[in-house]
C-alpha cells in the first residue's frame, strides 16, 4: 500500500464531518480503527485529520474507512482509551487550489489536555482546557491552535490553562458539543511558533564572547 508523506500534508482545522467509530481492532504495533463517514471520495493512501491526528486510510468501502494507529501515535494521544461509538472530527487534507479559511495544521498531536470548564456565554460556549507545560511557551492570547483538529483562536492564556469561544456552528458541527469536563483533546501548537523558536535557537550566540562577533558580521554586511 502506498503510503501518505505526511511531511507534505496540510490542514486548516476546519472540520468537515464527524465519523463514529465503528470498530476497533488492536493488531501487533498498534491498533486499527474503522470510521463510518460519509466522504464519497476517499482513496487508499491518503490522508486525514482524525481529531487532529493526520492518519493515512489504509481501506476503505461504502460509508467507511480504516487506519492504523502506531505505538507512537498511541503514545501521543488519547486514542488508546478511544471505544466504539465515540464521534471524530474528520477533516480531509487540503487541495493546491483550495479556500484557506482556518491556519496552518499538520496534523502532529503535540500534547494532549483535559477540559477543565465548560460555560455558556449567551448563545456561545467557553471552554477552558489544561495547558501542559511541554507546549505552554508556544500559546499567546489572540493566537491559533488547534483542538481535536478544531482551528481555534485562544480567548485568555492563564496560568497553566487557556480558554477558547466556542460559536453555536464550531459547538454543533463538531465533537466539541459531545464532550464534557475531565475529557481529554488532542492540541496542535500554531507550527509558526516552532519556526521562530528554532531560528531564535539558530541565531543565539553559544557563548557570551559570540555576541562581538556577530556585530561585526551585522556591521560588515550594513
Amino acid at each position: 500500500m502506498r503510503k501518505a508523506d505526511h511531511r507534505k500534508v496540510v490542514f486548516t482545522g476546519i472540520v468537515e464531518e464527524t465519523g463514529n467509530v465503528r470498530a476497533i481492532e488492536d493488531a501487533e504495533g498498534g491498533r486499527r480503527l474503522r470510521i463510518g463517514s460519509g466522504f464519497e471520495d476517499l482513496t487508499e493512501g491518503q490522508s486525514i485529520s482524525v481529531s487532529g491526528a493526520c492518519l493515512t486510510v489504509e481501506g476503505m468501502e461504502d460509508g467507511w474507512f480504516s487506519v492504523f494507529l502506531a505505538e507512537e501515535t498511541l503514545s501521543r494521544t488519547g486514542f488508546g482509551a478511544i471505544e466504539e461509538g465515540e464521534v471524530v472530527n474528520l477533516e480531509r487534507a487540503m487541495p493546491a487550489d483550495g479556500r484557506f479559511d482556518g491556519h496552518v495544521v499538520q496534523g502532529h498531536v503535540d500534547a494532549t489536555a483535559e477540559i477543565l470548564a465548560i460555560e455558556r456565554v449567551g448563545e456561545d460556549w467557553e471552554f477552558t482546557f489544561s495547558l501542559p507545560a511541554a507546549v505552554e511557551r508556544y500559546v499567546v492570547e489572540k493566537g491559533s491552535i488547534t483542538v481535536d483538529g478544531i482551528s481555534l483562536t485562544i480567548a485568555e492564556r492563564g496560568n497553566g490553562e487557556f480558554s477558547v469561544a466556542i460559536i453555536p456552528t464550531t459547538y454543533e458541527a463538531t465533537t466539541l458539543g459531545t464532550k464534557g469536563e475531565g475529557e481529554t483533546v488532542h492540541l496542535e501548537v500554531d507550527v509558526i511558533a516552532k519556526y521562530v523558536e528554532r531560528m531564535l535557537e539558530a541565531n543565539e550566540p553559544e557563548e557570551p564572547g559570540d555576541l562581538n562577533a556577530m556585530a561585526e558580521q551585522q556591521e560588515r554586511r550594513s
